[in-house]
């Protein structure tokens, strides 16, 4: 059967399979990279959400995870990009209140130091060192180049290796 009908019911039942597996996982490393769980949680289960209404579509992808996951980033961008611009408001119109402050954070070392890097930079290192993903698949997530990845996980690293060095 060329058609490939035989693979339709598989592949349909395979997306309970890629959540129960990639879900935690991946709210894990969004969580280091977005400094609050529930941030990471609300993307990550959004991305899964699209999955899930395209998955006829999703599961013939080379790669269905790095689908969802780039999804996910996505989301997460959207997030900081949405609280950057509601704090520049908040500047502008000069409101004397304090923002509220982000849900619980991901009780980590990792955590705290990556909280301190860029976005873009806690992102990829998050994904390379939290999810344990290689630098392609980090440039896949994020829509980025190969050499872009290892520009963020180099300054990072420096970055890191700075904030460590005092303490020795």
């Amino acid at each position: 059967m060329e058609d490939g009908q035989e693979e339709a019911p598989d592949r349909s039942l395979d997306f309970d399979d890629t959540f129960r597996r990639c879900f935690g996982t991946m709210v894990r490393s969004l969580a280091v990279a977005a400094g609050d769980r529930e941030v990471a949680a609300d993307c990550v289960q959004d991305a899964f959400m699209r999955a899930y209404v395209r998955w006829n579509r999703v599961s013939r992808l080379d790669d269905p995870v790095g689908w969802i996951r780039y999804v996910a980033v996505n989301r997460m961008r959207d997030h900081f990009r949405k609280t950057e611009r509601g704090t520049r408001a908040l500047t502008r119109i000069r409101v004397q209140q304090p923002l509220v402050t982000d849900a619980p954070r991901e009780p980590s070392e990792l955590a705290a130091l990556l909280a301190q890097l860029p976005p873009q930079q806690r992102i990829a290192a998050a994904l390379f060192y939290v999810e344990d993903l290689s630098v392609s698949e980090v440039a896949d997530a994020m829509r980025l180049s190969e050499g872009a990845v290892k520009y963020h996980l180099h300054a990072a690293r420096a970055t890191l290796r700075g904030a460590l060095e005092p303490q020795s």
